[in-house]
């Protein structure tokens, strides 16, 4: 007799595996709690199998075989997916789950309207987002994991493909009372005495020191931080200057202190802004959308963080 079970059922039994409990699962999907369960009952039922064992003080935890099974049911929902997607690739249509990374450092600026508008223009898409570091970018890309992900040209690997979008060169980052505070404009020299917060994050943390090595100054390490957030605060806080490429509209750090931005002058390298993909002879339909609008946002001057007017564009001709 063959099993009689729906793919929301399985969605259903994912997202409880995920969220470790039935509440957290209905929260997240906005559905019942008793319809999850009901749903937990009957696939238990049809497939024979205890796919959680029930604690009280820890929740639901999977068994051997609920982890098993939940790995073969993630894929069948991708597969799915997948034909959603073929069919709109027929049809002409965009449509389906677009999986969507980007790099922690500008994630909180970016993403979010980005997503927004694009929701709202194809109402048959759903994003998934996920705020990454550049290693784990590259490591998702491999494994389809992500379908695209927006992050800086930053040692690129040759089995991905890379879209500059716009170009962002180096500022520094005080406190409204360090004593550079006031300057205009700086350079690297002018920085070797002072204590620096690194903003130390796979990649862009070897991107900013690499202009103190190509000065031959040794930079005055005090704090290290891997949250964007973190650092503009420690900054704020008199721990030191630090080093960014993208801005925020306003001075404040995340407590409320106020924040100078400084030019950093010199021969150095800024940062291309872009869109990142696995290298492949057909896209969706789906996707290429994405692509172009992403493009034509960054083009509009009206994302936080980018220079307005256009200036730092880069053009897609």
């Amino acid at each position: 007799m063959p099993f009689r079970y729906t793919l929301r059922q399985l969605e259903y039994f994912v997202a409880v595996g995920k969220a470790g409990s039935i509440a957290a699962a209905s929260d997240k999907l906005n559905v019942s709690s008793p319809s999850i369960s009901a749903a937990i009952t009957q696939l238990e039922v049809e497939f024979g199998v205890t796919l959680f064992v029930r604690e009280h003080a820890r929740g639901l935890s999977l068994t051997k075989a609920g982890h098993r099974i939940m790995e073969r049911t993630e894929f069948v929902l991708r597969e799915a997916d997948l034909l959603a997607t073929l069919a709109g690739e027929i049809t002409g249509k965009v449509q389906g789950i677009l999986s969507v990374g980007c790099l922690a450092t500008f994630a909180q600026f970016i993403l979010p309207g980005i997503r927004r508008d694009f929701e709202q223009n194809y109402p048959d898409v759903r994003i998934e987002q996920r705020e990454l570091n550049q290693a784990d970018i590259f490591s998702q890309l491999r494994r389809a994991e992500l379908d695209i992900a927006l992050t800086y040209d930053l040692d690129i690997p040759a089995d991905l493909e890379f879209q500059p979008l716009h170009e962002l060169p180096p500022y520094v980052v005080l406190g409204e009372d360090h004593t550079l505070a006031g300057r205009t404009e700086l350079t690297i020299s002018d920085l070797q005495d002072s204590p620096m917060v690194l903003l130390d994050l796979p990649f862009s943390g070897e991107y900013f020191l690499s202009f103190f090595r190509e000065a031959n100054i040794k930079p005055n390490i005090a704090e290290r931080t891997a949250d964007m957030s973190v650092m503009r605060s420690l900054v704020a806080n008199g721990f030191g200057f630090s080093i960014a490429n993208i801005r925020p509209h306003n001075t404040l750090s995340p407590d409320g202190k106020k924040l100078a931005y400084v030019s950093l002058a010199g021969e150095l390298r800024p940062l291309r802004l872009g869109l990142l993909r696995a290298k492949a002879e057909n896209e969706t339909n789906t996707l290429k959308t994405f692509v172009e609008h992403c493009a034509r946002a960054v083009k509009s001057g009206t994302l936080p963080g980018l220079h307005s007017s256009g200036e730092g564009v880069i053009s897609s001709s």
